[in-house]
Parts: C-alpha cells; structure tokens; sequence
C-alpha cells in the first residue's frame, strides 16, 4: 500500500496553514479536475499557470468528493466545504516538490536517474523490460520527466519496490537542480547530447553542464565517451562526487565497454565488444542507429551491475518497440478503437483510461485488458485496485483476458467476460457483437493484442491521415499563452475540423475547456452534438431550413442580412413551445471584407429589429479581417478594427446587456493583440500552420498524411510510366506504385514531376500523371522496399511545402483529403 500523510503531516512539512480537518488522510496526488482516477485519500493541488488557476475547479471537485486541497489562496471560506481541509501555502507548485522529495528521502531502494536530449524513454522502459525478473519497480509513467511529472513519478514509489527508474528533462537553465534533490538518484544514466530543446542554452556546453547537475550526488554513471562534451565534463570532485565511479562505453576509443563491431542484417542487429578483456556480443530485434544506441546504454549498465554476458544476451532478445503513442482508430460497427496494448501498468491503465473517458461518440465505453504482470504487488491488491480505477472511471464493458484476472472477476460489478488468453477471445468472440462503442485495448506485449486490433479494426486504406493531439494541444497552448487574462477563445472546428476530424478534435477541444467551437453548417454541429458535444457551437452558414434543427440542438446561429434575420424569426414563431430560455444569437458585421455581414448603413435598422426580438440574446458581434497576415495590409486591418469597434459600440449601447466581441484570427492574435476584444477565433494555427516563418518556429506540425510502397518497377529507356505516356524514360528508373491518388485528395496538378513525396528522409518525385487510386514515384538511387512509409506531407515535408509546389495554400490541401483516407489520431 502507498504510504499515507495527514493534513496535519503535509502541513507542518510545507510550514503551511491549515484551514479544516486536520487528521484527513491522503495518499493520492491530483492536479487535474478532469482526471479523477482516486477520490478516496486525494490531495488536489492547485496549480497557478499562464493560461489556467487550478484554484477555480475546487467547488467541482468538492461536489465529486474531493476533500483535500493544497493552495495558495483562499479565496472563499473553507466553512462553506464542511468536512474538507485547505492546506495554504504561498507556491503550490514548489510545495509539491517540496511534498514529492520528503517522499523520496523514506526509502533507501537504488534509484536510477536518466537524462540526455534522446532516448530517456525508450532506455527507461528497456531496463524496465530487462531487470524486472529481479526486481519489483517503480518508473516514470510514460515520458512523465519535466518540474511536474517529476514529482508524480515520485509520488509512486512504495515499501513493495526495490528499485525506482526515473528520468529528467529540462528545457532552461537551473531547472536540473530541483528536479535532482527530488529524484535524489544513486546511480545515473546520461544518453546523449544534442541540439533539441536547445533553445534557452547558450551552447551546448552550457546544456551538458545543466544536465549533469542530475548526477552530482550519484555513485555510478554511465555513458557514451564519444559525446566529447559528457566525457570532457563528467570529471569526479568536479562536476561530480569524488567517490563517483563512471563507467563508459565507446564505438571508437578505449572504454570499460568498448563496441567492436555493428552488424545489421533484416531487421536485427549483433554487437560485439570488449568487457573486461573478454570478447562479448548480443543481438537486438532492431537495426536503426537510435535503439542501437540505446540498447547500448542498457548492456554497459547490466554489465557495470555484475550480469552475465549470457543472461544479459538473452533478455536483449525480449526487446520490443516501446509504444510512444496511444492512437484512436476506427472500428467495426460504428465502434472507435484506443489501441495502447504492449504496454500494461496501473500507471498508463489510468492514463489511458482517461482517455477513453473523454470520447463522448459512443454511448458504450469498453475496456478489453489483459493480466498486468510484474507490478509488485500482490495479486489481489492489484486488481483490486484496478476495480477501483474502472469504477471511477465509469466503464460500461470488460474484457478481460488471462489467468490472473479471470480470477478476481468476482471484484468487477460491470457487463463483463473473460477468457483464459487472446487465441480463447478470438476463437469464442464475434466483430458484430461490438456495436457504437469505445473500446481501449489494453494488454501486456506477451498477450498478442495486435490479433485484437486487427479484428475490431475498420479494414483500412493503406493511405492514412495521422493527427497528432498532443501537438494540437501545444498549439492550443501556444495561442492560449497570447491572450490577455479574461479574453475568451473560440475555435473552428468547421469543414471537418480542417480536414482533421469532427467529434474527435471538438472532444479534444472541449476536455481543453475552450469557450466555443466554430462549424460552417448546422449539419456538422448536430453530429456533434450527437457525439455529446456540450459546448456552445456557433453555426457561420445557417440556411432557412436548418433552423429548426438549430433550436432543437441548441445551436448559435451567426446572422448576417436581413433576410437571414426574417427566416429566423419565422423560425421561432414556429418553435415556441419548444424554447424555454432565450436562444443564443451571433450577429456579423462587414467591416471590409464584403462578404457576408451588415454594413455601417444597416445599423440603426438591426437595433430596432434586435430590440423586437423576443426570447433572443445577442451573445456576440464579430467580424472578419482581410488580410491581417499581410503587413502591407496593416493600414486597411487597423481601419477595420477600428469600424469594427464603433459598429459594436453603437449596438451594446442600445442592448442592455453585455456583449461579447470579436475580430481576430490565427494571425490576428500574433499581429493586433490590442484588438482582442472578449475573444478571439482560432482557426488554422490551431492545426499546426502559420501564416509567417517567425509564428510557424512556435507550432508543432499536427497532421501528417501517409501511403506505403504497394510495388517497385524497374524501367528501361524508353519505357514510358502513367496514363497518356507523359513520363518517357530516357535513363533505367527504379518507380514505386503509392496507393493515393486524385480520389484521396492528391492534385492532379502534381503529377509529371511537379510534385514530390518523402521516402526514407529523401525526396522522389511524382512521375507520369497522378491516377484516381494511386500514383507512381521516382525512388531511382532512394534505398527501400516495398511495404516501406512514404511521406505525403508531414514531418520533414510540411503541408506548406506542398501547397507551394501546387500553387495553393494549406488550408485547400488540409480539406481536400478525402474522407475514405482513415483518420488516425494519437497522443505521444
């Protein structure tokens, strides 16, 4: 069991001020409202931020059952939530670390601290794979490194354990320190130096010295000597205690593990070297330089801990890829797919799971979960504790399959089945009894779950559109971080999200506590709101025959003429019985644009009409900026801004009542943060595209669109390739078949050499003209094989790029894709 605190503990240890029920227990951190894995013996902490103040969520947290807060104001009286307890201190967030280190500091187990700029993770979870038949540990959940996933990782370190794996990561200067004396790590591994988040360093000497500040107190160190900068600073009574032993490994110098020779062969690697004055080797299931690398890291720590070279080579034969995403697909029978299998914890069980809580499509959340193994604790505690978590979190079905669970059925009070093993659920189980449910897939790698994800999975093209969430919320983030405190933000979720999804973005945005969401016709917001889309949507294009469904729904319409405004009160004459509070109305005004809206002339008419209007509120005016991009534009956006202002004021002056206002896009919050008004729209920034090089530095890349090699040919001279003989072959080509075409959104306009694609970080032209169903490439030179990744636009080869090599802008590629391209989304 975890070790538990008082109030009364917590409070004396944080020389803080207590306001309630002192002798509360809590065992259980929480900094997230919407994340409720445990309410029993619970501490929220609430957080300050830019653009959030956790200190807002407590009522609603308090009415879940919350009763234990850490804050820095107490803004309310705690007499009016009996039976809780408010621990105050002046920074929520350093008492947190403060709380985590105290933690630490009661055990006495190794600790293993990691860091380096790549691969903390993956070495992370490798030892994890590789050491835990000897021991009973505790790690980071996911890549949980930073002030605050520090301190959680922390947090789960308890008696049943006998080693801890934590890893660190900084992005400025002096952030080390605090993260080191909460770690508190005996033994460290330093995986390597490199350029990423190397913004706020001023070189990277700087950046190695930072990050070895992790090991200033540990009594072992491993790394690579060929990082000059690690094996020029990580000197013992410099950098580091003077009892400190370092051990090293190096492919090109002398070392206590020196690699002879790297031998890639299908898929796998052999690594020779020489320990100890032995020579000695292992095989890994994988032939890429990064997890040759890190696998590296992990023999010479085996080595350095007194394994045999024997043992050791036959663990590194249980490596598999490390599952750094969770991914949302599309299922059989209207169903959603959460496949995060290969990976079974307590830890990434409540991460995921809050996932699956936030789909809101499917009136059915199921959970297929297989037995979690090697979690230290005892087996009736365990799944104890996961009855505990599938209850908080609400879940209609289980699934579970294998031994150990099958045999604590009795504690899960749901719909649910078990079977022995992945070969029983196949062999017994039918696709059509999955019906308009979520369903996450949720197993150890030893089970298989990739056999259960092909069978609930949607047949799908081989062409795919990826959307990262993880970087939309980045983005969101980014945006948020511009705004003044109060302005609200509204963001478009119109022609599919951009091409991005529907219920899937407005579920992400709406978990993300945006203020409104944006689509362009009533149809796409009654999805939504089929999907259990709660947040005000405003409609931008209502049509006369779709009001009806509006007011059924509750949609905003935006109205924009006079003649909109008669279908309009027409339609709430025919509705009346149905509207029992007024109906939320957007009014347009046309500040320049000329395109839809009223004119400065229509003004004094539009009062009058408003006026009369009954159980109706103008919730907003807005307008839309031209060209609020575009500096040489800067005198025609200021004027609109300022008409904009004058049109709004003349119309609230004669309302009564408080109006929100708002004019500013994507680039318009960048470049006129003076014209925020109450909120801002955020349309393309949001999916990752800027309208400028010095924006674009702060948005991570959203979508990425992706095809395989169906075929590869080799051309003669004088062979042609394609439709109509555009491509006649004047040297021998090597041409791969990709299997997307004009039908999935490709522009025909690429074709004959126009366009280009992405294979194995090099880039082959579109050769002969682009067919309905595929296309062909010039791969001659480019080393691949058929069933290998081809990149559309993405990483590496922006959507930007490929707009300009088709003369565009994004936005036409992004909504071009076409719908039977399957979307699937991720989180890192």
């Amino acid at each position: 069991m975890h070790r538990t605190y008082t109030c009364e503990e917590i409070a004396q240890l944080l020389s803080a001020q207590l306001h309630g029920e002192k002798s509360l227990v809590i065992h259980e951190i929480l900094l997230d409202s919407r994340k409720l894995s445990s309410i029993e013996g619970a501490l929220f902490v609430a957080i300050k931020g830019l653009r959030h103040n956790g200190h807002l969520y407590i009522p609603e947290l308090y009415n879940k059952g919350i009763r234990v807060f850490l804050v820095s104001d107490i803004t309310f009286k705690p007499e009016h939530f009996p039976g809780s307890c408010f621990i105050q201190v002046s920074d929520t967030l350093l008492a947190l670390q403060k709380l985590s280190k105290f933690h630490r500091q009661q055990f006495r187990y190794p600790v293993i601290g990691i860091t380096g700029s790549n691969g903390k993770t993956i070495v992370k979870e490798w030892l994890y794979t590789l050491l835990q038949e000897d021991y009973s540990i505790v790690r980071s959940p996911k890549s949980f490194n930073s002030q605050i996933g520090v301190p959680l990782s922390v947090w789960e370190m308890e008696e049943q354990h006998n080693l801890a794996l934590f890893e660190a990561g900084i992005s400025l200067p002096g952030e080390m320190d605090k993260l080191e004396s909460i770690i508190s790590p005996t033994i460290g591994i330093f995986t390597n130096i490199g350029q990423p988040h190397s913004e706020n360093f001023k070189d990277l000497e700087q950046k190695t010295r930072e990050k070895l500040r992790l090991f200033k107190h540990v009594k072992k160190l491993i790394f690579c000597k060929d990082y000059d900068d690690i094996y020029r600073l990580a000197m013992p009574g410099e950098n580091l205690e003077s009892d400190c032993k370092l051990f090293t490994w190096s492919r090109r110098t002398k070392a206590d593990l020196a690699v002879t020779k790297v031998s890639k062969n299908k898929g796998e690697t052999e690594i020779s070297g020489i320990f100890d004055y032995r020579f000695i080797s292992i095989s890994i299931p994988f032939s890429d330089e990064a997890s040759i690398e890190n696998a590296i890291h992990c023999w010479a720590f085996l080595l350095s801990e007194g394994y045999s070279n024997e043992i050791i080579s036959q663990r590194m034969s249980y490596l598999s890829p490390v599952a750094m995403r969770l991914e949302l697909k599309e299922g059989v029978n209207n169903c959603s797919i959460i496949n995060d299998s290969y990976n079974s914890d307590l830890g990434s069980l409540a991460v995921a799971l809050d996932f699956l809580n936030q789909q809101h499509q499917h009136p059915t959340k199921t959970l297929v979960l297989s037995d979690i193994l090697q979690s230290g604790k005892g087996s009736d505690q365990l799944y104890h504790e996961v009855a505990e978590l599938i209850h908080t979190y609400k879940i209609d079905k289980l699934i579970g399959i294998g031994t150990e669970i099958t045999k604590h059925q009795a504690l899960f009070n749901l719909n649910k089945q078990f079977f022995s093993d992945t070969d029983s659920f196949l062999e017994k189980s039918s696709s059509n009894s999955f019906q308009n449910e979520a369903i996450l897939l949720k197993g150890a790698r030893s089970f298989g779950f990739e056999e259960i994800t092909k069978f609930l999975q949607q047949k799908a093209h081989e062409t795919v559109m990826e959307i990262n969430l993880d970087a939309m919320v980045h983005n969101l983030n980014y945006y948020r971080s511009l705004l003044s405190p109060g302005t609200k933000l509204m963001t478009m979720v119109k022609a599919y999200s951009y091409g991005s999804g529907g219920h899937e973005i407005a579920s992400l945005l709406q978990f993300h506590r945006v203020d409104y969401l944006t689509v362009a016709y009533a149809d796409e917001g009654v999805e939504l709101r089929k999907a259990g889309i709660s947040l005000p949507i405003l409609v931008m294009n209502p049509e006369e025959q779709s009001f009806d469904a509006m007011i059924k729904y509750k949609l905003e319409p935006e109205l924009y003429s006079f003649r909109i405004l008669g279908h309009f009160e027409r339609a709430l004459q025919r509705n009346t019985d149905r509207i029992l509070e007024p109906i939320s109305i957007h009014i347009k005004l046309d500040t320049g644009m000329h395109r839809l809206g009223f004119e400065a002339e229509d003004i004094n008419e539009l009062i009058i009409r408003l006026k009369n209007l009954k159980r109706v509120k103008v919730v907003s005016l807005f307008s839309h900026l031209a060209a609020s991009e575009d500096q040489a534009h800067d005198r025609f956006t200021n004027g609109q801004i300022n008409l904009f202002k004058k049109m709004s004021e003349e119309i609230i002056s004669h309302l009564g009542y408080p109006v929100l206002r708002h004019i500013l896009n994507s680039s318009g919050i960048t470049r006129f943060p003076d014209a925020q008004f109450d909120m801002v729209r955020l349309g393309i920034g949001l999916y990752g595209v800027a309208s400028n090089s010095a924006e674009q530095r702060h948005l991570r890349n959203v979508s990425s669109l992706k095809t395989i090699i169906s075929q590869i040919k080799y051309i003669k001279p004088g062979d042609s390739v394609g439709y109509g003989r555009k491509e006649m072959v004047v040297n021998p080509e090597t041409i791969a078949t990709v299997p997307i075409g004009y039908a999935d959104g490709l522009s025909r306009v690429l074709g004959n050499r126009k366009g280009r694609m992405l294979v194995n970080g090099k880039m082959a032209p579109i050769v002969g003209s682009v067919c309905m169903d595929m296309c062909m490439l010039d791969i001659t030179g480019i080393s691949c094989k058929e069933g290998d990744s081809v990149t559309v636009f993405g990483e590496g080869f922006s959507i930007s790029d490929l707009a300009a090599l088709q003369g565009t802008i994004p936005y036409e590629i992004l909504t071009g894709v076409s719908r039977r391209v399957k979307r699937v989304y991720y989180r890192e």
